[in-house]
């Protein structure tokens, strides 16, 4: 019997390696495209926006007569919002001179209004700069001011929703804001105003510390009258030499 020989094998097709570097190419074209798309874009608008200028350039050459009405609207806008500006700024000086507050209404107002209203209280007094900074990190300060004889002025305000039945402002509030007044703000006058009442170490320690508290009661002289602060208090430091 012969011999058969085996069938051939057939040979597989090699593969070809896969161009890895193809789909980068891709890629870099298309962000290439749309580069070149944006650069376009903006020649476009550029272009459209100069011949706008032109455009309203030559009419105004030819249309001179809209310059002259356009600058006396400029001219008559800006009296009148100077004129507005004058005047509530006028209004504002008599507001404030004319404040006053009642024991009672300070008594209802939220502990942060109460720092404005201190503030607002030493504004009709002429503290020019006078602001209130209480919040996070105020340290101890809750209204700056100047008052006109130059002294500095850094307050603490105590408010209590109950008056004077509220809890006492104690020792502790009195030496928090003393340790940082002179040394942050160069206070030359350290004062603690509350609508309710200290209670009875403060008032020794207040003098130690150089001071001044400032009760319900001469809360209510001030705020509902027409005399500074300075003028209620004892023991004020004398006006600054520099002034």
């Amino acid at each position: 019997m012969a011999n058969r020989r085996p069938p051939p094998r057939r040979r597989t097709a090699a593969r070809r390696p896969a161009r890895r570097g193809a789909p980068a190419r891709r890629r870099r074209s298309r962000r290439q495209q749309q580069r070149d798309t944006q650069l376009l874009l903006l020649g476009f608008g550029a272009l459209a926006g100069l011949a706008l200028v032109w455009a309203v350039i030559s009419w105004l050459l030819v249309n001179w007569w809209a310059l002259i009405v356009l600058g006396a609207l400029a001219t008559v806008g800006g009296t009148v919002w100077v004129h507005r500006y004058r005047q509530q700024r006028t209004w504002d000086r008599v507001r404030q001179q004319t404040l006053r507050y009642g024991l009672p209404q300070l008594d209802s107002l939220h502990h942060r209004d109460f720092e404005y209203a201190i503030r607002d209280l030493m504004l009709r007094d002429g503290c020019t700069d006078a602001r209130q900074i209480g919040g996070a990190g105020d340290n101890g300060a809750d209204v700056l001011a100047t008052d006109p004889l130059g002294r500095a002025w850094v307050i603490q305000c105590k408010h209590r929703r109950d008056g004077d039945r509220g809890s006492a402002v104690g020792t502790p509030d009195l030496q928090r804001v003393n340790g940082t007044a002179r040394q942050l703000y160069g206070a030359d006058i350290v004062l603690v105003v509350t609508n309710g009442r200290f209670s009875t170490r403060c008032q020794p320690l207040a003098t130690q510390l150089r001071m001044h508290l400032a009760d319900r009661r001469t809360l209510a002289t001030w705020a509902s009258g027409g005399r500074p602060l300075w003028e209620l208090l004892p023991r004020i430091p004398p006006p600054r030499k520099d002034r």
